[in-house]
């Protein structure tokens, strides 16, 4: 099941977002520790902005997967909308949790009569979630060298854009 999370989902998008920061700590910008020092409440303020649209995939009433659609503010750029913060729990992956999570942001950008474009970074390496990512219409359109920095280590980062009809 996918719906859209708020406040009250709290403690659980805390526990998942700092497992995905501990598992694929390559994946985000944030790190675990600078999340950790989070509380719940901080958490809740995150998921009750009115203008975030935060999507959890349930399984037997446990949150095993999120993505975040972030429609841009400003005038200029509201024909945009990134999307974040997407990860599936590693024992709930295979599954189509991941593809459901992204059509229902997509559908909730469809909705929103400014969006024109989705924009999106992955892991240049992660062939899983590109391949996700294409099967669902986004292209590649440019590639960020040393994107990230993670213990030493440069992270590249390709960008994919969904042209929205």
């Amino acid at each position: 099941m996918i719906i859209q999370l708020t406040g009250q989902h709290a403690k659980e998008y805390r526990e998942l977002r700092l497992q995905a920061l501990l598992q694929n700590p390559e994946a985000f910008a944030a790190s675990y520790e600078e999340e950790k020092e989070l509380s719940v409440e901080a958490f809740q303020a995150r998921l009750d902005i009115p203008y975030l649209f935060t999507f959890g995939g349930w399984i037997e009433e446990k949150l095993v997967g999120t993505v975040t659609l972030i429609p841009q503010q400003k005038e200029k750029l509201r024909h945009k909308s990134d999307i974040v913060a997407m990860y599936v729990d590693p024992r709930y992956r295979q599954k189509g949790i991941g593809r459901k999570l992204m059509e229902k942001a997509i559908q909730k950008a469809g909705e929103l009569k400014e969006v024109e474009q989705l924009l999106l970074t992955v892991v240049e390496s992660n062939a899983n979630a590109k391949s996700l990512y294409t099967s669902l219409g986004f292209k590649p359109y440019g590639l960020e060298k040393k994107a990230l920095k993670l213990n030493g280590v440069y992270i590249d980062e390709e960008y994919m854009k969904l042209e929205m009809n």
